[in-house]
C-alpha cells in the first residue's frame, strides 16, 4: 500500500495531507478535499470547482467558516494562515443572497444583497438601488417582537402585510446604479406642479422588472387601506419598550452572515441616524416620500409623542397628501409657469428649513447681538417696569433641554428649561402670552441650548418655522368647506389618527366618534389645503422634526454609581440620561463638549470624557455597547458633512468612529 494513503490517528495522511469537508449549498452536497495547510483559498475554491465538474458561473461563491462565523474572502491566504485544520467545515455558498426589506412604508421588497459585505457597505448599495441619497443615514434592523403575540401570530401578520416587489441585484452594473441618477446633478424626479414622480423616476426604472411591478411603492405614498393594519403592528407601550426595539440595529462593520442574518429573513430598512443632509424635493422624491412614511408610522404606532392639537394636524396633512397621490397628474397640466416657479420657490424655502440653513433676506444685522426682554411669567423680574433695569437673575442656556408645552385651544404657550448644574438639571419654565411671544423665545432658547446667540442668522428662520408650525393646528372651522369634503369622499379617521385617540371617545357611538374626528380632522385640513404634494410631504418631515421627542434613541443603561436601570438617549448632538419611567432629563451632555469616548468590551462600559465637567460612565443592559458607540460615533461622523464635498463617503472614517478605534 501507498504511504500516501495510510491515515494517521490524528486525521492526517502520511504525505502531510488532510481531509477538508465542505458543503456545496447551491447542490445541497457534501464533498472532502484532500489538501495541506499551505495551500491558499483561491486554490482550494478552484480544486472544489474541478471536483464537482458541474458548468456553472461560480463567480459569486464564496467559502463561509461556519464555526468561526467569518467569510474567508483573502484568496491568497493560506489554510495555515486563516488556522482552518481537518476539523473545520466549510459553506461553498453565494455571496449574494435573497433579502426580504421592509421599507419606511411597511411594504416589502425582495432584493438580492451580498452577505459578505459588511452592513454599511450593502445599505449603500440597496440605497442606490433605490435612488436614495446619503445612505449613511440609514441601516438594518431586526423586526421587532411583540411579546403579547404567539409566534405563529406573528407570522400570519406578516403574510397579511407582505407587499412583493421584484427581484433586484444591487450594484449588478443595470440602470438601478448608474451615477448619473445617483448625483448632485441629476434630473429632478418630480413633477413640480404637484409632486407627483415625473419621466425621470420612470426612466429609472425602465424597462426593469420594477416596471412590471409598483414603482409608487418607492415614490408614493400609499393610503393605509384598513384601521386592522394599525392593530396588527406591534406599538411599543414605554419608554422600556421602545429601548428594546433598538437593540436590533446590525452591527455595520460585520457582513450580514456574521450576524446571523439568513437566505429569505426579512430585514427593516430605515432611517437610523435623525440628521437628514441636503433633503432636496427636486432630487429626492423617493427619499423624501421613505422619510415622510417612517415619521407617519412613528406617530400612528406612537413611537413618538404628540398632543392632540399635533395629532390633528398630522392626520390633516396625511388625508391631504393620499388625496393628491390618488389623484391623476393630469387634472394640474394647465398650472402656469407663474404657479410652478412659486412651487419651486417654496419648495427651496423649505429645503432650507429642514437643513437649517439660511435664506438671503434672514441675516439681518449681524453686527449686535439681539436680546429679549419681554415680561414672562418668570421671577427674572417682579414687574413689567423692572425688566428696563438689572436682570434679577442670569441663567447660562447652553446645553439645556427645552421642551415646548402648548395648547393653542387653550392659549398655552409654556417652555420648559431643564439647565445643567453640578449635579443635575434645575427645572425653569417660561410662560408666554402669545404665539409671536412664544416663537420668539422658543426660538432664542433652542439656538441657546446650541450655544448660540440670536444673531446667528437661523435665528430668524427658525421663529418662522415655529409660527409656520403653530399656525397648521389652529381650527377655524369653514362649514361649508367641511361639509363639501363630507359629502365627496370617505375620510376614513381610524387611519389617519392613532388608536390612543379613538380611545378616548371608547364609550361613544362609533358613527358620532368618526365624525366627531373627521370634523376634526378636516378643520386642520383647512391649513394645508393649497399645498402641492411635494411640499405637504416635506411640512409633514418638519412638523416630526418639532416634537419634543424628536431624534431621541433610547437604550437601557445602568450608570456608574447607581444601582437601578435608566434609559441613555442619543441624539444628533447630545447624550441625555433619563428617567425610565418618565422620560424626564436627569442630566445632558453635548457632543460639542467631548473630548474622547472608550468602551470597556469585556464588561459593557461605555466611558465618555469631557472637557469641563466630570466623565460619563454607564453599563450598556439588554443591548451589544456596540450598538451605543455606533450610534455616538455616527452622529460625530455626520456631523463632519459638507455640501462642497463630493457624494463619496469616507468609509475608513465612519469605521475608526465607530467599531472602537478610537
Amino acid at each position: 500500500m501507498a504511504l500516501d494513503g495510510i491515515r494517521m490517528p490524528d486525521g492526517c495522511y502520511a504525505d502531510g495531507t488532510w481531509e477538508l469537508k465542505m458543503h456545496v449549498t447551491d447542490l445541497h452536497k457534501d464533498v472532502s478535499l484532500r489538501v495541506t495547510g499551505e495551500i491558499h483559498i483561491g486554490g482550494v475554491m478552484l480544486k472544489l470547482v474541478e471536483e464537482l465538474d458541474v458548468k456553472k458561473d461560480w463567480s459569486d461563491h464564496a467559502l463561509w467558516w461556519e464555526k468561526k462565523k467569518t467569510w474567508l474572502l483573502k484568496t491568497h491566504w493560506t489554510l495555515d494562515k486563516y488556522g482552518i485544520q481537518a476539523d473545520a467545515r466549510l459553506l461553498f455558498t453565494p455571496q449574494h443572497k435573497l433579502l426580504r426589506l421592509q421599507l419606511p412604508n411597511q411594504r416589502h421588497m425582495r432584493v438580492k444583497v451580498n452577505f459578505s459585505d459588511r452592513v454599511f457597505k450593502a445599505v449603500s448599495d440597496i440605497c442606490k438601488t433605490f435612488n436614495i441619497r446619503h445612505p449613511e443615514e440609514l441601516s438594518l434592523l431586526r423586526k421587532p417582537r411583540d411579546p403579547k403575540k404567539k409566534k405563529k401570530k406573528l407570522e400570519d401578520t406578516e403574510e397579511d402585510l407582505v407587499l412583493e416587489g421584484p427581484l433586484l441585484t444591487p450594484g449588478s452594473g443595470s440602470i438601478y446604479s448608474s451615477p448619473g441618477l445617483y448625483s448632485k446633478t441629476m434630473t429632478p424626479t418630480y413633477d413640480s406642479r404637484d409632486g407627483s414622480p415625473l419621466s425621470p423616476t420612470t426612466a429609472w426604472f425602465g424597462d426593469s422588472p420594477l416596471s412590471e411591478g409598483n414603482p409608487s411603492i418607492l415614490a408614493v405614498s400609499q393610503p393605509i387601506s384598513s384601521p386592522d393594519i394599525l392593530g396588527k403592528l406591534y406599538k411599543p407601550q414605554s419608554l422600556l419598550d421602545k429601548a428594546k426595539i433598538n437593540q436590533g440595529w446590525l452591527d455595520s462593520s460585520r457582513s450580514l452572515m456574521e450576524q446571523d442574518v439568513k437566505d429569505n429573513d426579512v430585514l427593516l430598512l430605515r432611517f437610523k441616524y435623525h440628521s437628514f443632509f441636503d433633503l432636496n424635493p427636486k432630487y429626492d422624491a423617493i427619499r423624501v416620500n421613505q422619510l415622510y412614511e417612517q415619521a407617519k408610522w412613528a406617530i400612528l404606532l406612537e413611537e413618538i409623542e404628540c398632543t392632540e392639537e399635533e395629532m390633528m394636524m398630522f392626520a390633516a396633512l396625511q388625508y391631504h397628501i393620499n388625496k393628491l397621490s390618488i389623484m391623476s397628474s393630469d387634472n394640474h397640466m394647465n398650472n402656469s409657469e407663474k404657479e410652478v416657479d412659486e412651487v419651486d420657490a417654496a419648495l427651496s424655502d423649505l429645503e432650507i428649513t429642514l437643513e437649517g440653513g439660511k435664506t438671503s433676506n434672514t441675516l439681518g444685522d449681524i453686527t449686535s447681538i439681539p436680546e429679549l426682554a419681554d415680561y414672562v411669567k418668570i421671577s427674572c423680574y417682579k414687574s413689567r417696569e423692572e425688566a428696563h433695569g438689572t436682570p434679577a437673575h442670569q441663567m447660562n442656556l447652553r446645553g439645556c433641554e427645552v421642551t415646548p408645552d402648548v395648547n393653542i385651544s387653550g392659549q398655552k404657550f409654556n417652555i420648559k428649561l431643564l439647565i445643567p448644574v453640578a449635579d443635575g438639571m434645575n427645572e425653569i419654565w417660561l410662560r408666554c402670552d402669545t404665539e409671536k411671544q412664544y416663537a420668539h423665545w422658543m426660538a432664542a432658547c433652542r439656538l441657546a441650548s446650541k450655544g448660540k446667540t440670536m444673531a446667528d442668522s437661523s435665528y430668524n428662520l427658525e421663529v418662522q418655522n415655529i409660527l409656520s408650525f403653530l399656525k397648521m393646528q389652529h381650527m377655524s372651522p369653514d362649514p361649508q368647506f367641511i361639509a363639501a369634503e363630507f359629502s365627496n369622499t370617505d375620510i376614513n379617521p381610524e387611519c389617519l389618527v392613532s388608536p390612543r385617540y379613538l380611545k378616548k371617545y371608547k364609550n361613544k357611538q362609533p358613527g358620532y366618534v368618526r365624525d366627531l374626528i373627521s370634523a376634526r380632522i378636516l378643520e386642520a385640513h383647512q391649513n394645508v389645503a393649497q399645498m402641492s404634494l411635494i411640499e405637504a410631504k416635506m411640512r409633514f418631515i418638519q412638523a416630526w422634526q418639532s416634537l419634543p421627542e424628536f431624534g431621541i434613541t433610547h437604550f437601557l443603561a445602568r450608570f456608574q454609581g447607581s444601582k437601578k436601570e435608566e434609559l441613555i438617549g442619543i441624539t444628533y448632538n447630545r447624550l441625555i440620561r433619563m428617567d425610565g419611567s418618565t422620560g424626564d432629563a436627569i442630566k445632558t451632555w453635548r457632543f460639542s463638549n467631548m473630548k474622547q469616548w472608550n468602551v470597556n468590551w469585556e464588561i459593557k462600559m461605555v466611558t465618555v470624557e469631557f472637557a469641563d465637567e466630570p466623565s460619563l460612565a454607564f453599563i450598556c443592559t439588554e443591548v451589544d455597547c456596540k450598538v451605543v458607540h455606533e450610534f455616538i460615533g455616527g452622529y460625530i461622523f455626520l456631523s463632519t458633512r459638507a455640501k462642497d464635498q463630493n457624494e463619496s463617503l469616507d468609509e475608513e472614517m465612519f469605521f475608526k468612529l465607530t467599531s472602537g478605534w478610537i
